[in-house]
Formats: C-alpha cells, sequence, structure tokens
C-alpha cells in the first residue's frame, strides 16, 4: 500500500476538513479550515477542537448540543448536524458537519470533519448576516434555505408576521448563482389593486393621464436577478391570471406597450397564511400557487426557538445603539422576554427594545421598561389557540394606543391593510388612522 502523507490528503478536499483525536486534538487541518479561522494550519494543530471552533472551554454536548466527536467515540455512529462556528474575525457562521470515521496505522480511531458553511461567499456586510440564532429550528431552517438557493426553482417561504420573511429571501439571493444581478422586492399588501399591474410590469409614454414618461416594471428591473413577491396571498384574483401567464413564459408587455419584452427572472414568495386554505375560499388560484411553491420552506417563530431570544436581543440593541453605546438587559427582563409569546416575532421584539433604549435608566433594561402587553399570562402554551392569542393582543395594543390603527400596526410591524384584514377577522373595533 503507498504511503500518503495526511496533509497532502486532506488538502485535496474542496470543503474545510480537520481531523481530532479522541482526546478533542486536532492533529491535522487544511489551509481552507484555516482560513476560515484566520490563522495556518501549523497554528491550529494541537488545539482542542471546541476552543477554535466554538471559542469554549468545553466540549459542544456539554453544552446541549449534539456532537460529532461524541456520536463518534462513544457510540461509533458518523453523522451530519449544524452548528454555527466562529471562524475569523470572530464571526458566528452557520455550518454543515460531516463527520467520516478515520482510522490511523495502528488502527485508532480519528474524527473526519468536513465542513459547508451555509453562508459562504455572502460576506459580513449582506443583510443576510442579520438572521441571528443558533438554536436548533433556526440552524435547520438556515440549512435548508441554504441548500434551496443551489436551484432555480420557484421558492414559497411560509411563516408568521415578523418572523423575517425578507431577510430569509435576501438569504437565498445571496447565496445563489444570482447574487450579483438584482434584488427587488413588491410589498403586495402595500399596492393598490389599480397599480399593481403598473407596479410589476411598468408603463410605456402616455400610457394613461399624466405617465409623461416611460416607467420600467419591477418585473423587469429584476431581470437576471430576483424578484421578491411579499405577502403574496394579497394578489388580487383579478391579476393573479395575468401574473401567472407572464412566470410561464417570462414574457410580458408594459401597460399601454404593444411590444412583448421578456426577463430572467428566479422568484421568492412569502405569506403567512396557508395558500391552499386561500385557494379552497376560492381567494388565490391552484395553477398560480403550483408556479410559486416549486419549493417551500417553513420559517420558525420566536417562540419556537426561545434559546436565541439573548443573542437576539443583544444583536438588535447593539443595531438599535448605533455609534453609542448599547443598552443591555437585566435578568428580569430576559425572564420576561422569555414568558412571552410573542405573537409579532422578531418584528416585534424589535418594536418592543426600541422603545425600552427611550425608557430604561443607565444603559440597563429591566421588565418594567418593555412594557409588556397583560396577555403574557393568557398566552401559555396550550392554553389558548395562537389566532386567539393574537386576538387578545391587537386588543390590548388597541386600548393601550386609544384606538388609532397606525399605531397599532407600528406596535405590531405590520401595514395597516394588514391590521384592517385581522380587525375584520378577528370581529374588533377598527380605531382612528390618526
Amino acid at each position: 500500500m503507498p504511503s500518503i502523507e495526511l496533509q497532502d490528503l486532506i488538502e485535496a478536499n474542496d470543503q474545510p476538513f480537520v481531523v481530532i483525536d479522541r482526546d478533542y486534538r486536532i492533529v491535522a487541518a487544511n489551509q481552507r479550515y484555516a482560513d476560515a479561522c484566520g490563522t495556518t494550519p501549523d497554528a491550529i494543530v494541537g488545539q482542542l477542537c471546541h476552543a477554535v471552533s466554538h471559542h469554549s472551554a468545553r466540549p459542544c454536548h456539554e453544552n446541549g448540543e449534539q456532537c460529532p466527536h461524541q456520536a463518534l467515540f462513544e457510540h461509533g455512529e458518523a453523522v451530519e448536524v449544524l452548528h454555527t462556528h466562529f471562524h475569523a474575525n470572530h464571526q458566528p457562521e452557520r455550518t454543515r458537519i460531516r463527520s467520516h470515521l478515520l482510522r490511523g496505522a495502528n488502527g485508532e480511531r480519528y474524527l473526519g470533519e468536513q465542513l459547508y458553511p451555509l453562508e459562504a461567499g455572502i460576506g459580513t456586510d449582506c443583510d443576510a448576516m442579520q438572521m441571528v440564532g443558533q438554536s436548533a429550528a433556526f440552524l435547520t431552517c438556515v440549512d435548508n434555505l441554504a441548500r434551496v438557493a443551489d436551484c432555480e426553482a420557484s421558492i414559497l417561504l411560509f411563516g408568521e408576521s415578523g418572523v423575517g420573511k425578507e431577510l430569509a429571501a435576501r438569504f437565498i439571493h445571496a447565496r445563489s448563482a444570482r447574487a450579483g444581478g438584482a434584488f427587488i422586492v413588491i410589498n403586495c399588501a402595500a399596492v393598490p389593486e389599480t397599480l399593481f399591474e403598473n407596479e410589476l410590469f411598468g408603463h410605456e409614454r402616455g400610457a394613461f393621464s399624466g405617465s409623461s414618461g416611460l416607467k420600467k416594471g419591477l418585473f423587469e428591473l429584476a431581470d437576471g436577478g430576483t424578484l421578491f413577491l411579499d405577502e403574496v396571498a394579497e394578489i388580487p384574483l383579478g391579476l393573479q391570471a395575468k401574473l401567472l401567464r407572464v412566470l410561464e413564459s417570462g414574457e410580458f408587455r408594459r401597460v399601454g406597450g404593444t411590444h412583448t419584452l421578456k426577463a430572467d427572472v428566479r422568484l421568492v414568495s412569502a405569506t403567512n397564511r396557508r395558500l391552499l386554505d386561500e385557494v379552497d375560499e376560492k381567494r388565490f388560484r391552484l395553477d398560480l400557487y403550483y408556479r410559486l411553491a416549486g419549493i417551500d420552506v417553513d420559517l420558525p417563530p420566536l417562540r419556537e426557538r426561545r434559546e436565541d431570544l439573548p443573542g437576539l436581543a443583544a444583536f438588535l440593541l447593539k443595531r438599535l445603539a448605533g455609534t453609542r453605546r448599547a443598552c443591555r438587559l437585566d435578568a428580569t427582563a430576559l425572564a420576561a422576554l422569555a414568558a412571552y409569546e410573542f405573537p409579532g416575532n422578531v418584528r416585534e421584539l424589535r418594536n418592543l427594545l426600541q422603545r425600552a433604549v427611550l425608557t430604561c435608566r443607565d444603559g440597563v433594561i429591566r421588565a418594567a421598561d418593555l412594557h409588556l402587553p397583560t396577555v403574557t399570562a393568557l398566552a401559555l402554551p396550550g392554553a389558548q389557540p395562537l389566532a386567539e392569542v393574537e386576538r387578545t393582543h391587537i386588543r390590548a395594543l388597541l386600548e393601550a394606543h386609544a384606538g388609532h390603527r397606525s399605531r397599532v400596526a407600528t406596535a405590531l410591524g405590520i401595514t395597516e391593510r394588514t391590521l384592517y384584514r385581522k380587525l375584520k377577522r378577528y370581529g374588533l373595533s377598527q380605531g382612528s388612522t390618526d
């Protein structure tokens, strides 16, 4: 059998690769792994794997994570897991790890870890990096987004209001082959029905009274890139057939135009409503649903990833502070957030923190500074259906804001049009528009 140097072998791997012994010591690392850590292979060899990848003095399984090392050396299993690793400049990066059983010349076992960074090539300044979390639910979601980004199929994102559907769409775009193209957003709930076609496809000069110049639509502007249809369930039924024809052919005409234009667009859509239920209610076309939902991805609500709250809150507080020193949450505030159901998810968390920053003392946010609605005690898991929790929450906000609809919408982080629909659904007073 030929003698092959271990370093030469792992350098042939096109992904970061590291070899670890039974005592958690790194015995070899390729250049790609070293580059990710901002150092050299020689500097890594001899260090503990968890100290390098997790910046932790303890193995990851002692911190509650699924550990490839433990799986291999205690159970003889080679597993694939999702972790958050810390790489160059102390930047956290979600990573898929595929483990391998390796044997030395004397039969001793070693762990080989092949890493697939889920955010490779995005860069630390990209909006996609604003997705913060380390929980199992969050990491699984990010892994799903990274997998679907590589294909050209249309993507349908489902998640409650405020979970970060636009950030997920930007993540998909940044990971895709279209990353160099435009990322164009249209909020279907915010565009009046009479303007929707014009907004999406543009118009020719003189197409209607007051149209003195040519206007390119968002579909045309997204040529070679990604078009994100947010709140896609709000597209008026009468316009869904026109959109379907464009999506199937890539051909369209501007309003008032006679020339057929083409655009190569990758479509990502998002909704907080189950579109098949909308189909059953005759509010959404089934053929358009199948065109949009080439692949569907569910985004977890904040209450299903509560362990992400401390890190997410710290990140948001840092963003809110700008160049000033960031506020911090004390133990009472963290406990209050952990007990809250967050019907408005991450967007609601941001709004709560923004208000708390203005009212807290000495840069410390306490539970009272959060002004959490009194529905928390009523919203325990299993105590009420989520719809009833949301209804109670909106009613409490209407009372707190004296019925001012725009203020309630701002507190929830949704449009007034979406709030109006919720008020109608729950039979609540619509209040004023101030």
